[in-house]
């Protein structure tokens, strides 16, 4: 494999604005670190990575990403154990989902070596910019738009690959209340809801906020054919349990392929709780709340990582689900962030350390 981790030039800031961060009270993703890893296409391969400072982007207004909306992203953390030591979960399955993603909107893949040797270079840069305080970390956005000019409807020629961070605390505090959506949908069949493209979520803003609008803090998405059939809560992966058996959607051309959901199953195995991947009817899941076999729900993803869901609204009705003491999404979220910051074994191989 290619390697450029003695290629890619370091520039630093002049003075770290470090300083002025409240590492005690971080909102989620609205402050940022000092540096950011930029690498550009052109004339047909990746040049070089580099680190430089975090800086505003100057681009045409021609540039293809204002116009046909060539843009993907991942979401990642990094986590300081108790020691200081750096650690990342499950990096390599990022950068795979990044290239399907590049893959279906047709932007040039990016080499292995320049996705993980430049996170690397840029995470130890970063170092101190990780935090320390519970529940915290550093969020860690990779991202490319298109930014070769021209305002025929084709892919770009030139496009931008960055890294950029942003030290954060807990995303999300307390359960949630939810919304199973009949009218829009989020991904069709044959589309893009795979792929973590930027116009996949400018698409939920406004279901969303008519969700919001009638005191709902998010919606479930349902099929797009029927609406018959819950797939995603929101911008993450959906889990319900009813009795003691804990369900996901399948996942599809329409619907994202978490790692958090992957990592989620494969604890439940191993915590010997029974698990199906299968289509979950809205009207299974209205029954078993009627019946009181619906145990649980909760969203799945990177930010979150597990998101209880308190109740959630359909046909205009609401099911509120009971307060359980000993819940699988307490319980699944230990077990994962208990890996993630190094204070439990790793049987799985996920954590990856990053060496200072």
């Amino acid at each position: 494999m290619e390697t450029v981790a003695n290629k890619i030039a370091v520039e630093k800031v002049k003075s770290s604005k470090i300083q002025d961060v409240d590492f005690d009270n971080l909102s989620f993703g609205s402050v940022y670190s000092d540096h950011m890893l930029v690498c550009d296409y052109k004339d047909g391969k990746w040049n070089a990575p580099k680190v430089v400072p975090y800086q505003p982007i100057t681009l045409d207004p021609s540039a293809k990403i204002f116009h046909y909306g060539q843009s993907i992203f991942e979401g990642m953390k990094a986590y300081k154990d108790e020691d200081g030591k750096v650690w990342l979960f499950r990096p390599l399955e990022n950068f795979k989902r990044f290239n399907r993603s590049a893959q279906r909107l047709a932007i040039p893949e990016v080499p292995e070596s320049y996705f993980m040797d430049g996170l690397n270079t840029l995470i130890q840069v970063e170092s101190d910019w990780v935090p320390q305080n519970p529940g915290s970390s550093l969020y860690i956005r990779p991202f490319i738009f298109a930014s070769g000019n021209g305002f025929h409807a084709s892919p770009a020629n030139e496009y931008k690959f960055i890294i950029a961070c942003a030290p954060s605390g807990a995303y999300f505090s307390g359960k949630v209340k939810v919304l199973i959506e009949e009218t829009y949908s989020r991904a069709a069949n044959g589309g893009v809801g795979y792929a973590k493209a930027g116009g996949n979520y400018a698409g939920q803003f406004y279901p969303t906020k008519l969700a919001a609008d009638k005191g709902y803090q998010q919606v479930i998405w349902t099929d797009d054919n029927t609406h018959e059939f819950i797939e995603e809560a929101g911008a993450m992966n959906v889990f319900v349990r009813i009795n003691d058996t804990l369900m996901t959607a399948p996942t599809s051309d329409r619907i994202l392929d978490g790692i958090t959901r992957k990592s989620i199953l494969d604890i439940a195995k191993d915590e010997g709780i029974k698990t199906e991947v299968r289509k979950i009817s809205v009207h299974e899941l209205v029954e078993a709340a009627e019946n009181g076999s619906l145990k649980e729900m909760f969203g799945a993803g990177t930010a979150a990582v597990v998101s209880p869901i308190s109740g959630f609204g359909y046909h205009g009705k609401d099911y509120d689900l009971p307060d359980l003491k000993d819940s699988y999404a307490s319980l699944l979220k230990k077990r994962i962030t208990d890996i993630q910051y190094n204070r439990a074994e790793d049987k799985f191989g996920w954590r990856y350390e990053v060496i200072q």
